[in-house]
């Protein structure tokens, strides 16, 4: 009896605090909702320019790297990879739906150190800056597994970025 009532007094605590992070997240999803996310991917793709496996690490709001957006498709943490076309890029995250960004969607990319709760080595995250279907301005954080892959991974991102974007788009914003 001297256990049973700290177990259940913990249990409860433990429950208390699942169900308060599920209905965050639920809320956030909602808060979300309007953004949209990526765009239909085109019915005929052109060759993919480059290509990159990457840990995926989270979709912000552009300038703020501590600020997630939960979008379809970028809303969780993983594996994946990028590939890059004069199209657009395609974002295929392991478990999720694959998102794609219209070259004309783009707006930068550059080279980052944090987002939301991963602080890497100087410039080890790869930042792409976009505007999602609903209007949003958004950063989406990447780490390129094969650090070769990386430059040929920004070089063909800067390639089909429209030209109307500033050079100061593809250097990291300051927290």
């Amino acid at each position: 009896m001297d256990k049973l009532l700290p177990t259940i007094g913990i249990l409860l605590v433990v429950i208390v605090v699942l169900v308060l992070a599920i209905v965050g997240w639920r809320r956030r999803v909602r808060r979300d909702a309007p953004a949209g996310g990526g765009y239909p991917s085109p019915d005929t793709v052109s060759a993919v320019t480059a290509s990159a496996e990457v840990l995926y690490v989270a979709t912000t709001a552009a300038g703020e790297p501590l600020e997630r957006l939960a979008l379809p498709g970028l809303a969780y943490r993983g594996r994946g990879t990028v590939e890059v076309s004069g199209d657009g890029v395609q974002l295929r995250v392991t478990g999720e739906q694959p998102v794609f960004i219209p070259a004309g969607a783009l707006s930068g990319i550059g080279a980052s150190t944090v987002a939301i709760d991963r602080v890497v080595e100087r410039d080890g995250l790869l930042r792409l800056g976009w505007t999602t279907s609903g209007g949003a301005a958004a950063d989406s954080y990447f780490r390129v597994v094969d650090p070769a892959g990386r430059g040929r991974l920004t070089s063909a991102v800067e390639d089909i970025i429209p030209a109307a974007s500033t050079p100061d788009d593809s250097t990291e914003r300051e927290v």
